[in-house]
């Protein structure tokens, strides 16, 4: 056993502590999650997040089998098509549930999940309401000789315990203090967002495969786009929709967290342009003045993607800075560690953000029930989840900051840019007519969100 009663401290109630302090308490931990804002029900983001074989793994381990249970009966109907298109509506890669061979195919359980973030956020909180506490601002921390670390917060409250876990995301004030050199650095994108419902006309904008898929639309000056149609398996009413299956009926019909979450079906869409394109207050901008931007800089897009933009919930736009984290080498371990974007932040190309966190607190749960069993000791415990962590999240940095970097010949307006941007199409289109390269390309992708992973 460890020789002093062991006690975390987990500064953000994000994806990453929530499911870490499931997981703690679970395993008979004390463990205490700190978190700025001030009720439940702040800070709730209402877009999709994709739960690839890594971050299913890491929820079924952490979580209560009733609680995993209630995640998935949660989830939207899952993506069956990955698309790529041209903004003029065109097909030019598109890879739907057969392209790979049976024996080829993931597990069930390493089947990508979309959820809404607001639910994810409930779902996690579920249980755990006791050792939560909200409007505690950090800010700053003190390690003290005998091994303890305490966490000092706006208010004039401190709390003290074996282990300070910084989980409060990119701007992460225990990062700053902890590890000043780890930088965010800025991509030269800036990404707008918006929800558009799921209604008859808008439906009927979108061919089946983008309905039932996740596609990512191309246009001029590498101009992006990413829809994702998220189909819930409830009504506008919030009652379970007939026929989803009486288990599923009951888990949400019972679940207390539903009564935060307005999500109905819509089409999430993620406009994204190099900065350079932008006009310079951009980031001030939010509802229907930056939807009238997304509107005028697709001008010359296919009217059914420009009606999708149209008709979204002007509440729901606003601008994103995207950034990324630049990996740092391994630092000294002490009794302050950290979790997720609060070290690893990245863009959202590769779409594992949010499932790196979570692989993050299965990780170093499982280090820390080591620590309670006498297996390890605290430091050297914690030193073993940071190598580890550290490999693969620097890996998932680097990746996503390929796939969205504003800088890039992609996103320039020159002759070398438009070539570029063909030469990329036309790769799609070849990578689309010949199945076995098609299969390895969904193969890879599999495989780097998870499915089929060992053991960390």
């Amino acid at each position: 056993m460890y020789a002093t009663p062991l006690h975390v401290i987990i500064i953000g109630a994000g994806t990453g502590g929530l499911c870490l302090a499931q997981g703690l308490k679970r395993a008979g931990i004390s463990v205490a999650v700190y978190e700025r804002d001030r009720t439940r029900r702040d800070g709730l983001q209402g877009y999709r997040v994709g739960i690839d074989a890594d971050g299913k793994r890491a929820l079924r381990a952490n979580l209560s089998p009733e609680l995993y249970a209630t995640f998935l009966a949660t989830c939207a109907k899952r993506p069956l098509y990955g698309n790529q298109m041209t903004h003029e509506k065109k097909f030019l890669f598109s890879a739907g549930p057969d392209v790979l061979r049976p024996e080829d195919q993931p597990a069930e359980e390493d089947k990508d999940e979309s959820v809404s973030r607001m639910t994810l956020r409930q779902v996690l909180l579920t249980g755990i309401e006791d050792i939560v506490h909200f409007d505690k601002e950090f800010t700053h921390y003190e390690q003290h000789p005998d091994g303890l670390v305490t966490a000092h917060f706006s208010d004039g409250d401190s709390a003290t315990g074996s282990l300070l876990v910084g989980a409060e995301g990119a701007n992460s004030p225990v990062r700053k203090q902890y590890l000043p050199h780890a930088k965010l650095v800025e991509t030269g994108l800036v990404g707008i967002t918006g929800k558009t419902p799921l209604t008859d006309e808008t439906r009927a904008l979108l061919p089946r495969e983008v309905l039932e898929g996740v596609t990512m639309v191309h246009g001029p000056k590498g101009f992006m786009c990413i829809i994702h149609v998220m189909r819930f398996n409830w009504d506008e009413s919030g009652r379970p929709r007939q026929g989803i299956g009486s288990t599923d009926a009951e888990a949400i019909r019972n679940w207390p967290g539903m009564l935060y979450d307005n999500s109905r079906d819509y089409i999430m869409w993620g406009f994204a342009a190099s900065d350079r394109w932008l006009p310079r207050g951009v980031t001030r901008m939010r509802g229907l003045e930056i939807q009238q931007l997304v509107l005028e800089k697709t001008a010359g897009w296919h009217r059914d993607f420009r009606r999708i933009f149209q008709l979204g919930d002007p509440g729901s736009s606003f601008p994103l800075v995207i950034r990324t984290s630049e990996p740092v080498e391994q630092w000294q371990t002490s009794q302050v560690t950290l979790l997720g974007d609060a070290i690893h932040t990245m863009t959202p190309g590769r779409g594992v953000g949010a499932n790196t966190a979570l692989r993050d607190a299965r990780l170093l749960t499982r280090k820390l029930i080591g620590v309670q069993r006498g297996e390890q000791q605290l430091l050297p415990a914690v030193h073993d989840y940071e190598t580890t962590m550290t490999s693969y999240a620097w890996d998932a940095v680097i990746k996503s900051r390929a796939q969205m970097d504003g800088h890039s010949i992609m996103h320039k307006g020159d002759l070398l840019g438009s070539l570029a941007r063909g030469g990329m199409r036309t790769a799609m289109r070849t990578m689309n007519r010949i199945p076995p390269v098609k299969r390895k390309i969904v193969a890879a992708e599999s495989s780097f969100r998870g499915a089929g992973r060992d053991e960390d």
